[in-house]
C-alpha cells in the first residue's frame, strides 16, 4: 500500500487534514462531494492509498479498483439515482486530470449526453 503524499489534496482529504463532505467510507475508499459539481450528483471516490491514476492503482491494487466502483454504486443508490449514472476516470493532463491521486467521478441526477467532453 502506498503511503499518503503530503502534497496531495486528496490524501489530505482522506486523512481529514482538509475538510470535505464525506458521503461514504470503507477501509479502502473515501467518497466525497465535488466542490465544483458538473451534475446534481457529482461525487469523487478515491482510494485511501495514493496512486497517481487508475492504471497505476489497477497495477498496484486491482481489488481497490473494484472497491471504488462498488462504493460509487452505493452512493448512487443512496442519492436515488437508480441505475442511471456515469462513472469516469480521467488519466493524464490531456484527459482533464488535475489531481494526480486516482479518483472516480460519479455523475448523475440529469440526462448525460454522449459523447462526453
Amino acid at each position: 500500500m502506498s503511503a499518503p503524499d503530503p502534497d496531495c489534496l486528496f490524501c489530505k482529504i482522506v486523512t481529514g487534514d482538509i475538510p470535505a463532505e464525506i458521503v461514504h467510507q470503507t477501509p479502502s475508499v473515501v467518497a466525497f462531494r465535488d466542490v465544483a459539481p458538473q451534475a446534481p450528483t457529482h461525487v469523487l471516490v478515491v482510494p485511501r492509498e495514493h496512486q497517481p491514476d487508475a492504471a497505476a492503482l489497477a497495477s498496484a491494487s486491482p481489488t481497490t479498483v473494484a472497491d471504488l466502483v462498488t462504493a460509487a454504486q452505493t452512493v448512487a443508490e443512496t442519492d436515488g439515482l437508480g441505475g442511471d449514472y456515469r462513472l469516469v476516470f480521467n488519466t493524464g493532463v490531456g484527459a482533464g486530470q488535475t489531481v494526480f491521486h486516482t479518483h472516480l467521478h460519479l455523475l448523475g441526477g440529469r440526462p448525460m449526453t454522449w459523447p462526453p467532453g
